[in-house]
């Protein structure tokens, strides 16, 4: 994949190449999206707009510390759609992880979740994201123990995972609304880099053959249900909904 490769650490080690080497990344001097390696993370910029400033994640400060601190916790509407309750709490596949906040959000309450992305930008970020966290004094412990990253495309991993998941959580890139033209800045940078998710409707079969409970499905409250299957089952929130569908159960 082409992107401006930039290094601001001023070191001169040639972390910026083994790290292109890696997620199979070439350096395309006039690509609009740039991936920048800052001294503190790597972050993503659009270049035509630079007012939007940088994206990356973290999982250690900023909203998501927030969030984990004074959040609802199982409280959550993620949390509740997966189904957490007393003590079960999901094995999940997180198939389009995006920024991984949803992901973090449920292994912050005790679930073991791996994170599917098959952009290798979006996958940089979030190893970048995952290598700090789990090197943080608070929260390296569980994260490494409950949330892994594995780089592959979800329409094939759906059908390889093993173990299965008793969960699927699938939140797809769905267009805007023309009148939220102005959508805040992240997605506007992250839109630019992976645009909509056109073979989302591809993932839910897959999905409920790999789940063994229920998959998840996460869209804006004006989207129609992925693949246009209805569903009874939804938590509605402010904004959104979560779809919900059930699994396929373990045969003995």
């Amino acid at each position: 994949m082409q992107i401006c490769l930039m290094d601001e650490t001023g070191a001169t080690d040639g972390a910026l190449s083994v790290l292109a080497a890696r997620w199979g990344l070439e350096h395309d001097e006039d690509n609009p999206m740039a991936l920048v390696l800052t001294p503190q993370h790597l972050e993503l910029h659009k270049r035509d707009e630079p007012k939007l400033g940088g994206i990356f994640v973290d999982f250690v400060g900023g909203a998501m510390a927030h969030r984990r601190k004074f959040g609802g916790g199982r409280g959550e509407a993620v949390a509740k759609a997966v189904g957490i309750k007393g003590d079960y709490l999901p094995d999940v596949v997180d198939a389009t992880a995006g920024l991984g906040r949803d992901a973090f959000v449920l292994a912050s309450v005790g679930c073991r979740v791996r994170m599917l992305e098959r952009n290798p930008v979006v996958a940089a970020l979030l190893d970048d994201g995952l290598t700090r966290g789990y090197a943080d004094a608070d929260i390296g412990g569980w994260l490494q123990e409950r949330l892994q990253l594995i780089h592959a495309s979800s329409l094939t991993a759906l059908t390889d995972i093993t173990p299965r998941p008793q969960v699927v959580y699938l939140d797809p890139m769905f267009p805007h609304r023309q009148k939220s033209a102005l959508v805040k800045k992240e997605m506007r940078v992250f839109q630019s880099l992976v645009g909509p998710d056109l073979d989302a409707d591809g993932l839910l079969e897959p999905a409920r053959q790999l789940a063994t409970k229920r998959v998840v499905v996460k869209r804006p409250d004006y989207a129609p249900p992925l693949a246009d299957v209805a569903t009874p089952n939804a938590i509605v929130t402010k904004g959104h909904r979560f779809d919900i569908y059930a699994g396929t159960p373990l045969t003995e």
